[in-house]
């Protein structure tokens, strides 16, 4: 990603604004929701890992949720 500086003519300019600011919402409801995504598939792989037969499942599913929510964190 290159951080250019646009022009933007004066008669765009509040398209550009509202346009930018519906990105950057976009972008925090999509960290929000992989946070939480992330914590629930943590929770899940948890109790699945304190049963023996869950264990298999249940400790890459939790490994995945951490990750899940530490991507969302950065």
């Amino acid at each position: 990603m290159t951080n250019q500086k646009q022009h933007v003519p004066w008669f765009l300019w509040p398209f550009w604004a509202i346009w930018r600011l519906v990105v950057i919402i976009i972008g925090l409801t999509g960290r929000l929701a992989g946070a939480v995504l992330g914590l629930a598939l943590l929770i899940v792989g948890i109790i699945l890992a304190l049963t023996v037969v869950g264990a298999f499942v249940g400790i890459p599913l939790g490994l995945l949720g951490l990750l899940l929510m530490v991507r969302s964190i950065f």
